[in-house]
This record gives C-alpha cells, sequence and structure tokens, in this order.
C-alpha cells in the first residue's frame, strides 16, 4: 500500500509536537542555523526531544538546513549535520549542492523547494544526484505533477496549504538587491507585500499603490484526491512561523480530510501510527489567512493575489446594517463575541480594523465607530472563542493495544501487541493467590488493565490464560500495566522505520555547460559539484555580487499583464499602453520582462 504523508510545520519543540499530536505523519523543523528563517532557529537539545517524541509514533522529523552557505560555514554546516545524524533526525532539507561534496554521514537528503524544482529535466537531475525526495515548486499544475510523477522514482513532496512566495523558489533576490537581506539565506524581508504602483512608459499609471505582487494563501483542500493520483507521497503545510494555534487548528483539519480519503481506498494508508482526537472542528478560514487559492493547480486564474492588504483578513462573517452612535446592526450566520478583531474595507478601499467591545443581540459595540461605515462586508479577523479553544485544546494521539495476561509458577507475565505488530513482554515474580470471589477478581483484572492513564496508547483488549482467578492488588497491576507499556513505548523508538536509503552522491550530467548567478553558487564546494558535473562556466551566487543593475531580481508566474486584462494571449484590450511597463515604489523604478513563451514574468533592478 501506499503510505501518505501529511507533512507540517514546527518553529519549536512545542508546536512540533502540537502538530504530532494533532496527527501529522512528519514534521519540519529548522536547527539553531542555516534554517532559511532565521527567527527560528532551535537547539540540538529540542530537536532531540522532538525526534523522539515522534519516533514514539513511527512519524518522521525532517530538519531544514536549506540555506546558501559562504565557504566559512561550511565546516560548522558538515559537523552539524553529523550531530543532527546523531540524533536520529530522519532526513536533511537542503538548497546549497555543496552539501553534497561535504563528508556526509548516511542521512537521507530532501531537495528543498529552494533548489527550483519546477520542471522534469531539473528534477530528474537532482535525483540522480542522491536526492531521496524533491519538494516540487509550488507553481506547478495537475497535468505537470502527473508528468513528474511518471517519469521519476524520487519521493514527490507538495505543498498544500499556506502562504505563497510570489517569485519561484530560490530565484528570488528582490529582498537582497534593496537591502542586504537575502531569502536564500532565511532573511528575507519580503518586499512583495508592500506597496507599488504600475506604469507604462510614458509614465501613465495603470495601479496606484496596490500590493500588486502579494498573493493570496495556499489551499488545496478541494484538490486533495487528484494530487493523491499524480503519485505525490508527502502533503506539506508552510508555516514555520506561525503560532501553535494555527499548527492544531490547520493540521487537523488537512488529517481529517485525508483520512476521509485514505479509510475508503484500501491501496493507502497514513505514514504514522495512531489516531488523534479532538474536540474542536478545524476550520482554516478561522486561522490567519490572506484569502485563499488554489494557485496554478489547475487552469491560470485571476484572483491570486490580494492587491488590497497583504494582512489577515480571516472569515467573511456578516455586514454593517445599520449605524448607530455607539453601536452598529451586524446582519450575518455567524455569532460575533467580545474581544472577537473584525477588519472591513472602507470607501477609499483601505483596510480597517476594530475590536467589540460588547455584543448585544445583533448590536455590536467596538472599541471605536468612526472608521465603520453603513453595508460594509466584516470578516473576523481574531476569534475570540476560537483562540480560546485552541488554546485549552490538547490532541490527544493514541496507539491502539492489545494486552494478554498469563499467570505463571513464578508470577504474572503481561504480554502487549501494537497495531504495527509491536510486542513486548514483562515479568512479575512472586506468589499469586487465588481469588476468594473469582468474579469480582475477573472483573479487577479487565477493569485495571484496561486502562491507559496518561500513556499514548489506548487499550482496546484485554485477553487473559489463567489457570484460575489471581488475587493481584490494585496498585500491583496497575504497576504491570504501566512498566509493560513503557517498555512497549521504548521498543516502538527503537523499531521506528529508517530510511534504507544513503545519499549515494553522484554527479549526473548538468543539463546546460553554463550556470548565471541564479545557480546559487555561493562556496567553493558548490561550484566543486557542477564542475564535476560537467559545467565549464559558473558565475558567482548573487549574494556574492555588488552590481544588480539590470539583473533580474524575481522571475514569478504571477503576471501583471494577465491581471490587467493586457495578455496578448488572451486577446485584444482597450487599454492602451505602452511598453515596458514598471513597478514603482516611493525610492526605485523596476522594469517588467514578459517571457510568454513560459508564461513567467521577470522584475529588473
Amino acid at each position: 500500500m501506499r503510505k501518505i504523508e501529511l507533512l507540517a510545520p514546527a518553529k519549536d519543540l512545542e508546536c512540533g509536537k502540537a502538530a504530532i499530536d494533532s496527527g501529522a505523519d512528519a514534521v519540519y523543523i529548522g536547527a539553531s542555523k542555516f534554517g532559511a528563517r532565521s527567527a527560528v532557529g532551535n537547539s540540538l537539545e529540542d530537536i532531540s526531544q522532538l525526534i523522539e517524541y515522534a519516533h514514539k509514533y513511527w512519524a518522521r522529523v525532517y530538519v531544514t538546513l536549506n540555506t546558501i552557505l559562504f565557504d566559512d560555514e561550511l565546516k560548522e554546516a558538515e559537523l552539524m549535520i553529523h550531530e543532527l545524524y546523531k540524533l536520529g533526525a530522519d532526513a536533511l532539507i537542503v538548497q546549497d549542492m555543496g552539501i553534497l561534496e561535504m563528508d556526509l554521514p548516511p542521512i537521507p537528503l530532501h531537495a528543498s523547494t529552494q533548489t527550483h524544482n519546477y520542471d522534469l529535466e531539473r528534477i530528474q537531475f537532482m535525483e540522480q544526484a542522491g536526492f531521496e525526495r524533491i519538494i516540487l515548486a509550488r507553481e506547478l499544475s495537475a497535468q505537470q505533477l502527473q508528468q513528474i510523477g511518471k517519469s521519476t522514482s524520487a519521493e514527490l513532496e507538495y505543498f498544500i496549504h499556506g502562504a505563497l512566495c510570489v517569485s519561484l523558489s530560490g530565484q528570488c533576490y528582490f529582498s537582497h538587491a534593496i537591502n542586504g537581506r537575502s531569502a536564500n539565506r532565511g532573511e528575507c524581508s519580503q518586499p512583495c507585500r508592500m506597496k507599488y504602483s504600475l506604469e507604462d512608459s510614458t509614465g501613465k499609471v495603470l495601479a496606484k499603490d496596490k500590493h500588486l505582487l502579494s498573493l493570496k494563501d495556499l489551499n488545496l483542500t478541494k484538490h486533495l484526491e487528484e494530487i493523491i493520483k499524480t503519485g505525490v507521497c508527502s502533503f506539506k503545510i508552510e508555516g514555520r512561523l506561525k503560532d501553535i494555534n494555527y499548527i492544531k487548528n490547520i493540521t487537523s483539519h488537512y488529517r481529517k480530510c485525508l483520512d476521509d480519503i485514505i479509510y475508503r481506498r484500501s491501496d493507502l494508508q497514513r505514514a504514522s501510527s495512531g489516531s488523534t482526537s479532538i474536540t474542536f472542528t478545524p476550520d482554516p478560514e478561522r486561522s490567519f489567512n490572506r484569502g485563499f487559492t488554489p494557485y496554478f493547480f489547475g487552469e491560470r486564474i485571476k484572483d491570486i493575489a490580494n492587491f488590497l492588504t497583504p494582512k489577515s483578513m480571516g472569515k467573511k462573517v456578516g455586514n454593517v446594517k445599520a449605524i448607530h452612535k455607539d453601536h452598529f446592526i451586524f446582519e450575518g450566520d455567524y455569532d460575533l463575541h467580545n474581544g472577537d478583531g473584525l477588519c472591513f474595507f472602507n470607501d477609499k478601499n483601505i483596510l480597517s480594523g476594530i475590536s467589540i467591545n460588547k455584543v448585544d443581540g445583533k448590536r455590536v459595540y467596538p472599541n471605536d465607530m468612526s472608521p465603520v461605515i453603513d453595508g460594509a462586508i466584516l470578516y473576523r479577523n481574531l476569534d475570540h472563542d476560537f483562540s480560546k479553544k485552541l488554546k485549552k485544546e490538547n490532541p490527544q494521539r493514541k496507539i491502539n493495544v492489545s494486552l494478554h495476561l498469563m499467570c505463571t509458577s513464578d508470577g504474572l507475565t503481561l504480554q502487549a501487541t501494537d497495531d504495527d505488530s509491536t510486542f513486548v513482554s514483562h515479568h512479575i515474580e512472586g506468589e499469586i493467590d487465588q481469588a476468594r470471589n473469582e468474579a469480582m477478581a475477573q472483573d479487577n483484572l479487565n477493569r485495571q488493565l484496561s486502562k491507559s492513564g496518561d500513556s499514548i496508547f489506548s487499550v482496546n483488549e484485554v485477553t487473559m490464560d489463567l489457570d484460575f482467578a489471581p488475587f493481584v492488588p490494585a496498585r500491583q497491576l496497575n504497576d504491570l500495566r504501566r512498566q509493560t507499556l513503557d517498555k512497549l513505548e521504548q521498543e516502538r523508538i527503537k523499531q521506528h522505520p529508517h530510511s534504507t536509503n544513503s545519499p549515494s552522491h553522484n554527479h549526473p550530467q548538468y543539463p546546460s555547460s553554463q550556470l548565471n548567478y541564479m545557480g546559487n553558487v555561493t562556496n567553493k564546494l558548490a561550484h566543486q559539484f557542477y564542475t564535476k558535473c560537467g559545467v565549464t562556466n559558473i558565475e558567482p551566487g548573487f549574494e556574492l555580487q555588488s552590481e544588480f543593475d539590470n539583473k533580474v531580481l524575481m522571475t514569478t508566474r504571477h503576471c501583471l499583464r494577465f491581471q490587467f486584462g493586457l495578455c496578448p494571449k488572451q486577446g485584444q484590450t482597450d487599454q492602451q499602453v505602452t511598453e515596458p511597463l514598471f513597478l514603482t515604489d516611493s525610492k526605485n523604478r523596476y522594469q517588467l520582462q514578459f517571457d510568454c513563451k513560459n508564461c513567467v514574468m521577470k522584475i529588473l533592478k
């Protein structure tokens, strides 16, 4: 059977455990350095604790080491890799090809989406170079995924939810060019979320002060089974900067969606053990989101960006029906609560926000009435009650276990077998007396052994092989059960399925003999790797250069020509513009280039 993996993000140990408890089959987390999210590094001690916790459920922990490296960082990165291997990390997510030239332990490598895994030729090269898994570009469509799935034997990972980088991953140099903060080094300042104007070469303004590059968030809830058909095995949630409430809600949502598919198909199974029980109804709209889009999974659509705001809007709840001096009348299908945060666009299309002090039926008393306008569509971007519920929520993940009690001449033996056929046996010595009341003794044995306490197990069956009903004090019986389950937990950690594939670190022929700065070569080992792969002309990476004029800062499938009805493939437009087009802000002017053959837009310094 095919294993389907739900992969969740973790900014820290607490979030990682919450993701596992909420049903994730694997989590990805950054170490103290080189993890592409400089704000969320984690100590080796915390990663070690997360690995041990995950392995109880046969879940996996992938550590991100996916920044590009400079020469003076190579040795430190290599030492860190060896430490992570010793801790039991299940794989490394890497971007820098120099890592393949290091003296590595036999730890599986996953090619980060930052390695620009967009076309089949590139993906096949990465597989031949020794990567066990390829993390695919977000821009790929269902049709492209299908082709890739048929043409490679590597594991395939694909994003299904979360924030979208407008640029092709690994191909954005915007942040570094304007303020020295490299996206490929985990320091992106997100210039794509800023305001720009769109002008033609005559200065004609097509859009004024809009968030023209700010995409909505990805949500492929409705397309999970289609993605399974393409051969993708790992379904990835973005969000290593998100808080624990987000992790609980979004992980639980996709756990339920995938389980609904897996449970009705005999050819699929979950990639880890146990089942999770929660007391709330997951809803992605009630967590941070900029509005949702399927992006390019289907055909190209216009509704992938939100030009009005890059902020979280939350869930649409209703509208303002009438305005009074200190309150407004709310109309909608959802109940509002004290402490909720609401946002809406005013008559100038500027996002405004208020918080609710009091709700009295349909009368809402906010902290400030001045921005409220009649008829405004309301979005709840802070759901007070839902946040409180998530904060208190403690998902319980349990593995079914069967217990079998035997009475021997010198004591009692308790055997335990879990759903994965992991087996242990624990014996306590001592003379066992026959109970005076056999029915009561039998009932006590069943009752005490059926408990699982705060262990990771749920006892679903108790059987016995007894010549007589023994009298066993409850304390002794509980100790026997607890010690047996503790032993089973440790045995599960030992038997955690590790990858049998060791990186081969080959040097296949690269598709081209030349590599420009978009190859992200910033150290001698990466240069060495590509040289061995037949590349004869290697330009230093963008971060090693000082002159950025006329260089491509970003390559994206988000096309402003298409968004404003100027795409030549879509026919003529009544709007008269003189190209080239430019993005402008208060300080800079960036030229746009359009590669219509490949359907991409480029932004030049």
